[in-house]
């Protein structure tokens, strides 16, 4: 076989493998999870976190509910993220929990809880904010939302 031959040969199978369709797998593709609009079980709480928790009220079915523990200056302006959390709104009262680690709380800074829900990309609700003394655990109970101005 001349050297001629034996590159096209090469070619040829080098094509016709390119060209053919992959083999299928044996295991099921797995789809995205939808959202839930119940929060996540994260287990026990460990013992180096501490957790905020409570039940947020008046947030409509489909909103997405946005809640932050912030560090904040003298002046009310954000400047640390200590925890934040997502919950998808289902028309009735909506239990969270919050983690955070209690060596991040910072000494002669303000902590606030502030939380916002929108809807269709607009904002239509806000949380008022609540600020929080200790690095503790906490049930701060039911939270209101209030209308965004």
């Amino acid at each position: 076989m001349s050297l001629r031959t034996l590159v096209l040969l090469c070619l040829a199978s080098l094509l016709v493998a390119c060209s053919s369709e992959p083999p299928k797998s044996a295991q099921p593709q797995v789809l995205a999870q939808p959202k839930t609009d119940a929060p996540a079980d994260l287990g026990p709480l460990p013992s180096y976190q501490r957790e905020l928790s409570g039940v947020l009220t008046g947030v409509p079915a489909g909103a997405e509910v946005e809640l932050a523990m912030l560090i904040v200056d003298d002046r009310g302006r954000p400047q640390g993220l200590m925890a934040s959390s997502k919950i998808i709104g289902n028309n009735q009262p909506l239990p969270f929990k919050l983690r955070f680690n209690p060596q991040a709380f910072p000494t002669g800074m303000r902590v606030e809880l502030r939380g916002r829900a929108s809807q269709s990309g607009q904002l239509i609700l806000h949380l008022p904010s609540r600020i929080i003394n200790q690095p503790t655990t906490q049930a701060l109970g039911t939270l209101a939302f209030v209308k965004a101005p």
